[in-house]
């Protein structure tokens, strides 16, 4: 039995776990960098193993960095079988779609950018990461779909169950019960854990006793805002700005951050909290697609959401609230100048409408700019974050003049407490392994464990279990 790690090593992004066991691999996520240029450099390289000998890819969920490199996995010669939820399913395919899009876009933006270099000679052709048709193909990989608390035989000594994990819609936790010759072995997978009391979906399952735990840090250093004053803090910058003649920019995540923004501000708008008129744009046409994945799940929902859905109330849709698929009415959302709440993508600002937004809003001290999610480092959202004076938005210094605010307790992620009591309740695992998170993370949350072996490992590292 042995497991390797080949991304979310020292890192944030890039999920990748590779376990070998009687002579099967499974893949656990599969997943793009995102970052820093020198990060997505990385998305075309070698990914440490033949991608051809993975047997199986157990997909914890549909976010792009846990499964944004599965098309470039077949493409590379992966012919196994993908399992996941099917909520994750319906959402990984538009995610990937997505990416596979915005990969073509790029090469074709830097094939233009190498012909100007040249004078229009020959240059080298620029292929994507991969295309639409690649993202097509992974597809057809996709088997069988998981359900919640229900073991999942793949072979002969391998069992796969997935937990909820409450993170995004579909989202678990895997736990991989091993057998190989007369030696047995439990290792848990955290996924990317939610936290406790959040709205719309259910808490984290209690994980199981195990062996081992793969357990990710992303917020593994440092504590969230309670929920309930980050909601009051949301609706205090939307009364504030919006009653200065403002506008309000939330750089949003398609999914899961934008349907809970929805349901807020509904509850907002419905409680008369926020106390002003609102023209909300929903300005991703990925976010607008994942909401109504969301309405055909609600096998997933809390149960305070699924009274409303189950009395035929949409917890989403409120009055003001506009859909803006098309490119026309996103540009035209940007000759409003007040009284609007604009959430597009991407929620790191590194690419997507949400730059468009913000080079038309960031210099104005009347509007509000709201981070309601993680930054990674080297991202104008973090750059932003941390305090630049001015930020280049399609090569023009723009002055940060907006008020900026970071409100956290709307994580996706649980934070350092919740990790801790989440990996209490696995025993006393004899091995802990730390991922998915920054390396200062990582060391400060492995401090706080104890009576378990911490290993914090290096890309494509490899150990025996």
């Amino acid at each position: 039995m042995k497991i390797s790690f080949h991304g979310a090593a020292k890192g944030v992004t890039g999920s990748c776990h590779l376990v070998e066991c009687a002579g099967k691999r499974i893949l656990i996520d599969c997943g793009l960098y995102q970052g820093g240029k020198e990060l997505v450099e990385e998305n075309g390289g070698p990914f440490g193993f033949d991608p051809s000998s993975i047997d199986f890819l157990l997909l914890t969920h549909a976010h792009l960095d846990h499964c944004g490199r599965i098309p470039l996995l077949v493409k590379r010669g992966f012919k196994g079988a993908v399992i996941t939820t099917s909520a994750t399913l319906e959402l990984a395919r538009l995610v990937m779609l997505d990416s596979a899009g915005l990969q073509e876009e790029e090469a074709r933006y830097q094939q233009r950018k190498a012909k100007r270099r040249r004078g229009n000679s020959d240059a080298k052709e620029i292929e994507p990461l991969y295309t639409l048709l690649d993202a097509l193909n992974s597809l057809e990989f996709f088997g069988r779909q998981a359900e919640y608390g229900q073991a999942e035989q793949l072979a002969p000594g391998i069992k796969a169950t997935f937990l909820d994990a409450g993170h995004i819609l579909g989202s678990a936790s895997i736990l991989l019960e091993l057998e190989e010759g007369r030696r047995q072995h439990r290792l848990l997978f955290s996924g990317d854990l939610g936290y406790g009391g959040r709205a719309i979906l259910n808490n984290p399952a209690k994980p199981p006793r195990v062996d081992t735990v793969i357990m990710e840090t992303t917020y593994g250093d440092r504590l969230h805002k309670q929920l309930q004053p980050s909601i009051e803090e949301l609706y205090e910058v939307i009364n504030t700005t919006i009653g200065q003649g403002g506008n309000v920019i939330i750089p949003t995540f398609a999914m899961e951050r934008a349907q809970e923004l929805l349901y807020f501000l509904r509850e907002g708008v419905h409680s008369k909290s926020i106390k002003h008129f609102i023209n909300v744009f929903l300005d991703s046409p990925m976010a607008i697609s994942a909401t109504h994945i969301f309405a055909r799940h609600p096998e997933c929902y809390d149960e305070k959401t699924l009274a409303l859905f189950d009395g035929g109330k949409d917890p989403f849709g409120f009055p003001g609230l506009h859909f803006t698929r098309e490119t026309t009415e996103s540009m035209g959302i940007n000759q409003i100048t007040g009284g609007a709440v604009i959430m597009a993508g991407s929620g790191m600002c590194t690419g997507g409408r949400i730059r468009h937004h913000l080079k038309h809003n960031i210099w104005n001290k009347r509007n509000s700019i709201v981070f309601v999610g993680f930054a990674a480092h080297g991202t104008l959202a973090r750059n932003i974050i941390d305090g630049a004076k001015t930020v280049k938005i399609f090569g023009e210094d723009m002055p940060v003049e907006a008020s900026i605010h970071t409100i956290g307790g709307f994580s996706a992620h649980t934070d350092q407490a919740g990790l801790l009591a989440w990996h209490a309740k696995t025993g006393k695992p004899k091995s802990t392994f730390l991922v998915h998170g920054e390396e200062e993370s990582m060391r400060s949350f492995g401090k706080k464990l104890h009576n378990t072996e911490v290993n914090i490992p290096s890309l494509h590292e490899s150990f025996e279990l």
